[in-house]
């Protein structure tokens, strides 16, 4: 018995490769006829100005997307106009757009034509469920509605309290290591777990971290890990978007021929840990709210957590717009995860510059010292800090946590350019052909770096600039972006919802950690790496996220 067992299970594992391997083929099959269909029709955008393929096979794209490509991205965006051609795999043209005319198309003019690539669509998904990244056309447009008022100014002002508390609660936490003096600690490290609780407790109402005490909490080491793992898996977020068709047993089949331990198997249960967690935060406010909790109740109220607001909204909407449970759900780990390592990473890199730029730096402190900025100033206050403004507007124009953001286009159109631009056989292009399944990379660093719009000192990191009116070039540009005529959240239907909670999170940690402490560069070099969201490394050749600053308690001077 036992080895007729043994047979029928090692049956069972050939019928389902041959099964996994037959679909595979033909899944391959349809992508290459795809693939020849595009590239024959791309051929009108072939003479378009770019670098040289680094290799057949992949064209650019190991150059993109390498740990060392900010160079690399720096030169494909400003040094051969605002329509730049990347090669993708096998030779596919990539176009790189800046031009600002030709991205509010993509946005917002054209939005339905330029859509997020399957991939994407398959992997968020797949991490989230139907979530709104992972969501589009009507049902995209349904999510939106209902998630645009959560985020309103309205309810930031209404959380802007808790934010002061926690920031006052992370002051303390670095007090406590500098007391006696200065000393070395990795900022990164503190601004993602600063970023976690802002996160976990105005996204769900839920605390990650204590802050003042060290505490172990799977869920947060699950939010955590995942970009990273996901980063480190790229061949097999391919297999997740061309096999989503597939029946969900057939995938999971695939996942479990990989060997334990292995990235797939970390991945699904990084994916399952935060599937579990968010639905049992879900069950417990949303029986909170049916049974009347008072303390829920109140949170609720007040607007404290974007979460109850969410759950209030959505409970008292028609019908018709109402999101299922499973869509609540799905947008709770997005948000706490589209939301953690970008705000980390802005921090880190606003107190890095901050302490490069120590002139800088006091005048800011003083801005902050002066308006008295820490003792829980209104949201409207905070937000007319002029000097505190300008430098995180300046450090997100420069710097924005991440770079690459495909779209692919569902359909053959035209795609208008602000200025013509010119071909390598010497003739001018006013318009660029747009074919069906083309895709376009949407140039962030091509539109915040521009010389041509933001000046000859556009590479300069100067929050002066915004002190003054903007150049006459950016107003009459209209750039599309959501957030003050830069790209770094995007711009149209699929902007970055959550800009106004960042921008809010970012200024409350600055004002009070340069009200009380001073940051000073360390003696280690530090570098920037390319990724979904970039990180700082000590070193090229360390890989451990980190940002060592040297940071003392500010003492006022006497005079």
């Amino acid at each position: 018995m036992v080895l007729e067992s043994a047979l029928h299970a090692v049956l069972r594992v050939q019928v389902l490769l041959k099964v996994v391997g037959l679909v595979g083929l033909g899944l391959l099959l349809r992508e290459l006829l795809s693939y020849i269909r595009l590239r024959i029709a791309l051929l009108s955008v072939s003479k378009l100005p770019g670098p040289p393929a680094q290799s057949y096979w992949t064209g650019n794209l190991k150059q993109l997307i390498a740990r060392d490509a900010e160079e690399f991205q720096q030169h494909v965006a400003l040094d051969y106009g605002p329509v730049t051609k990347l090669n993708g795999f096998f030779g596919e043209p990539i176009l790189y757009v800046s031009d600002p005319k030709a991205l509010h198309s993509i946005l917002i003019k054209d939005e339905h034509v330029f859509q997020e690539g399957k991939e994407f669509l398959a992997i968020m998904k797949c991490l989230f469920g139907n979530c709104l990244s992972g969501a589009s056309g009507p049902d995209h447009g349904k999510q939106r509605k209902m998630l645009n008022p959560v985020f309103s100014v309205k309810h930031m002002r209404h959380m802007l309290p808790l934010f002061w508390e926690l920031g006052h609660k992370f002051s303390e936490a670095i007090g406590t290591r500098v007391r006696e003096g200065p000393q070395e600690l990795d900022m990164l490290s503190w601004c993602g777990r600063v970023a976690l609780e802002l996160i976990g407790q105005g996204g769900l109402g839920y605390s990650f971290d204590p802050l003042v005490t060290d505490k172990a909490d799977s869920y947060a080491d699950a939010l955590k890990s995942l970009v990273p793992e996901l980063d480190s898996l790229m061949l097999f977020r391919k297999f997740i978007s061309i096999s989503e068709p597939l029946p969900t047993w057939i995938r999971r089949s695939f996942v479990s021929l990989f060997p334990p331990g292995t990235r797939v198997h970390t991945l699904a249960n990084i994916i399952n840990n935060l599937d579990k967690n968010s639905k049992g935060i879900y069950a417990d406010k949303k029986r909170a709210l049916e049974q009347g909790d008072a303390e829920i109740m109140k949170q609720i109220a007040q607007g404290k957590d974007i979460m109850s607001i969410l759950l209030r909204a959505n409970a008292s909407a028609d019908p018709e717009d109402r999101l299922s449970d499973e869509d609540v759900i799905a947008q709770m780990s997005l948000f706490i995860v589209g939301g953690l390592d970008t705000t980390a990473s802005a921090l880190s890199r606003a107190l890095m510059l901050l302490a490069e730029n120590p002139e800088r730096q006091q005048r800011l402190r003083q801005e902050l010292l002066r308006s008295d900025a820490c003792g829980n100033m209104p949201y409207d206050e905070l937000n007319r800090l002029p000097y505190l403004d300008a430098a995180v507007r300046e450090t997100l124009r420069l710097y924005p946590p991440g770079t690459i953001i495909f779209r692919v286009a569902g359909q053959d159109a035209v795609l208008p350019l602000s200025e013509p631009v010119h071909t390598t056989d010497g003739k001018t292009m006013d318009a660029i052909p747009v074919t069906k399944g083309s895709q376009y990379l949407v140039g962030f660093t091509g539109c915040n770096m521009s010389k041509g719009l933001w000046g000859e000192d556009a590479l300069e990191w100067k929050p002066e600039r915004w002190l003054a009116p903007l150049p006459a070039t950016i107003i009459e540009s209209r750039i599309p972006g959501v957030y003050s005529n830069l790209m770094t959240f995007s711009g149209g239907k699929r902007a970055c919802i959550g800009f106004k909670f960042s921008e809010m999170e970012i200024k409350v940690v600055l004002a009070v950690l340069l009200s009380k402490f001073t940051f000073e560069p360390s003696d280690k070099p530090i570098v920037w790496n390319v990724a979904s969201v970039w990180y700082p490394t000590v070193g090229r050749k360390s890989n451990t996220p980190e940002l060592p600053l040297k940071v003392g308690l500010y003492q006022p001077s006497m005079n």
